[in-house]
């Protein structure tokens, strides 16, 4: 069978299990009156799960989930109603649109033939200790999948356009046959695919996201400091910028009044606090995401600088 004929047979498979999720809206005990969420849909032993709606008609109430989620637009345009800024966003055939958890949104669609989106799920627990490493390096996204956590209201979301070609879509179609022929290491092979899908998803999101107002250097190197704050060097730095470490760190401390260490011990310390409020991951797992080789250092790093313990600080 020729893989074009497997893709539509697992399309029209999901397709079908697709009403058959549970993806009950239940009432939320805080926030607005009326708000609704829904739960995990998987099974227990799934992290991860691979979704299609093939139809001609969505309209969703408003609503929140206690799950992240990419929608890939498959075939066909459809709508995404964005609470908080009040507007309705099309997401158009081969866009992606990707949401955090209780981030609140509605999709809407109405077309002569069949609209298809492709849907992955993943764990909340999952994403943190998987996936969160592979967007470390770029602060942006970072503070997209872990900010949204000290606000349970949130409406924020991505919205990417990668186009028909890109890897993105091929490795959404890998997902779907995947999935819909499962097998005992279905999970395992998704985790490996879904790794891939974010390092595409991260790079995709650099260039549409591309700065063009022109920084100065320092600001450039501050930048660099965060996006790479577990394990950046001077050398790092003054290798990546094409000048001497010497002057690097005269240019800092000139322009910022700052050391190298202490600039960088910054950096580290605001993602640690994001990491210990927003997640599940243990201080362990913690300090090994911040650059340290052990938990000694940081804690004592991160008591100089807050001058209090993590689980002080939290209380």
């Amino acid at each position: 069978m020729n893989r074009s004929k497997m893709l539509n047979l697992a399309i029209n498979k999901l397709g079908k299990e697709f009403g058959s999720l549970d993806l009950t809206f239940h009432q939320m005990k805080e926030g607005k009156q009326g708000d609704v969420t829904s739960f995990w849909p998987g099974g227990e032993d799934e992290d991860i799960l691979v979704c299609v709606f093939k139809g001609t008609s969505i309209n969703e109430p408003f609503h929140r989930q206690d799950f992240f989620f990419i929608n890939y637009a498959y075939k066909q345009d459809y709508q995404a109603l964005s609470y908080k800024y009040d507007n309705l966003i099309t997401i158009r055939e081969d866009e992606c649109y990707i949401g955090q958890p209780y981030s609140g949104y509605a999709l809407r669609g109405n077309n002569e033939t069949d609209l298809i989106i492709i849907g992955v799920l993943i764990r909340k627990d999952t994403f943190f200790r998987e996936y969160l490493p592979t967007i470390y390096t770029d602060s942006d996204l970072f503070h997209f999948f872990i900010e949204p956590q000290s606000n349970k209201f949130s409406d924020e979301f991505i919205h990417l356009a990668p186009g028909k070609d890109h890897a993105i879509r091929s490795i959404l179609e890998m997902m779907a046959m995947e999935y819909a022929d499962r097998r005992e290491d279905t999970q395992r092979l998704l985790k490996s695919m879904l790794q891939t899908l974010f390092l595409q998803i991260a790079r995709r999101y650099r260039i549409e996201n591309a700065k063009n107002t022109p920084v100065t250097l320092s600001e450039q190197i501050i930048q660099y400091m965060a996006d790479h704050s577990d394990v950046v060097t001077l050398k790092d730095i003054a290798a990546h910028f094409s000048y001497h470490p010497n002057y690097i760190s005269a240019l800092l401390h000139k322009e910022t009044g700052r050391k190298f260490t202490e600039i960088l011990l910054e950096k580290r310390m605001e993602r640690a606090v994001l990491l210990l409020k927003n997640t599940t991951l243990s201080v362990e797992e913690i300090t090994v995401m911040l650059g340290y080789s052990n938990t000694s250092n940081f804690y004592k790093a991160f008591r100089e600088y807050y001058g209090t313990t993590p689980r002080e600080y939290l209380q």
